[in-house]
């Protein structure tokens, strides 16, 4: 089974190239690419969760949205740690460093951040 996520970019070229440097250091990798599209997910395989990456249907200008955030499962607090390092070397803006999440959980370590298009994503461990 496949549930998925579709989120606009501005720059879908841009976006996948983010993504992929980013997403694989939580094992995620592309499995489905055409033009102006991309999809992730965990092991490449397409199951479980998918990350959509487009250029919006509409031609209009994507735009993110607000309190909207997506946030990858990260096995590790070291891995949270390498998701937020591999966005900041690749253009993307610091929305709370890695560390814990005592709000969230007794044992949840995040990691948050906003790629170049402007949405949101943490990486998550929730140890």
């Amino acid at each position: 089974m496949q549930t998925d996520l579709t989120l606009g970019a501005r720059d879908a070229a841009a976006a996948h190239a983010f993504d992929a440097a980013v997403l694989a250091t939580v094992g995620w990798g592309p499995h489905a690419e055409f033009p102006g599209w991309r999809g992730d997910s965990l092991g490449a395989r397409g199951e479980g969760l998918v990350l959509w990456v487009c250029t919006p249907f509409d031609g209009g200008e994507a735009s993110v949205g607000n309190g909207t955030m997506m946030g990858f499962p990260a096995p590790s607090r070291a891995a949270a740690d390498a998701v937020h390092a591999a966005a900041m070397a690749r253009g993307g803006t610091d929305e709370g460093g890695p560390g814990p999440r005592p709000q969230d959980g007794p044992d949840w370590y995040a990691a948050s951040l906003r790629d170049p298009s402007g949405t949101k994503l943490a990486a998550v461990f929730d140890g």
